[in-house]
């Protein structure tokens, strides 16, 4: 179904929640916005999205290396040492560890991504979806924006790839990890955000035979 924009704002205004927690929640509920209301607050988003302006600053880094071969160290930022100091905090900061280590997103959320590479990324689809419909006797125009709208869809897929928080949690793909995040937030009832990571992986960048570590990663976690 079709959402209108402006019940999204009006979710948006009334909950705090973001854009596309807002679509998903009005989508989910036929565009009800007082059952979206409910949607966003029984999942735990319209709390954990008011929570997002304060400060966090404390924390941890963590490390995980696997087999000698992948290492990682990301940090993870609560509003107090006593969270940092919380067992299921812990817990869920080794588990983003290991979700790099397994799944190598580039960036932890799409707000970090540079514009002109998600324009080329949407470039290269558009490309792709138009010689989908060539022999379909499209003019350019038409066959422009058919394509366009396949786009969207194949975008979402590599913002899943490239994006931390738009990833499958590697040990329940039924969970993104943005959605383990806020379930966090909303449990703990501290700001919890994931700020930075990186990620080596022996021999990145050079030639070398075909080794899938990252799958050996996942299957660990399993």
């Amino acid at each position: 179904m079709e959402i209108k924009a402006s019940d999204v704002k009006e979710l948006r205004q009334r909950t705090g929640a973001g854009m596309m927690d807002c679509k998903k929640a009005l989508m989910e509920t036929g565009g009800d916005i007082e059952k979206a209301v409910d949607y966003l607050r029984e999942k735990g988003i319209a709390g954990a999205s008011k929570k997002a302006g304060r400060i966090a600053a404390e924390g941890l880094v963590e490390s995980y290396i696997h087999g000698g071969r992948i290492g990682v160290l990301v940090e993870v930022n609560s509003e107090t040492d006593f969270v940092a100091k919380n067992e299921e905090f812990k817990q869920f900061v080794r588990d983003i560890a290991m979700q790099i280590a397994a799944a190598n997103p580039k960036y932890v959320s799409r707000d970090e991504m540079d514009e002109k590479e998600v324009s080329h990324e949407r470039e290269v689809q558009i490309s792709l979806a138009m010689n989908e419909n060539a022999g379909k006797n499209l003019d350019e125009e038409k066959s422009r924006m058919i394509a366009e709208k396949k786009v969207e869809g194949r975008m979402e897929k590599y913002y899943e790839q490239v994006c931390l928080l738009d990833q499958a949690f590697i040990k329940d793909p039924a969970v993104k990890v943005n959605d383990l995040l806020t379930n966090l937030i909303a449990k703990i009832g501290e700001n919890i955000k994931i700020r930075r990571f990186v990620r080596y992986e022996v021999g990145e960048g050079l030639e070398k035979r075909d080794e899938d570590f990252a799958a050996e990663v996942a299957k660990q976690m399993q």
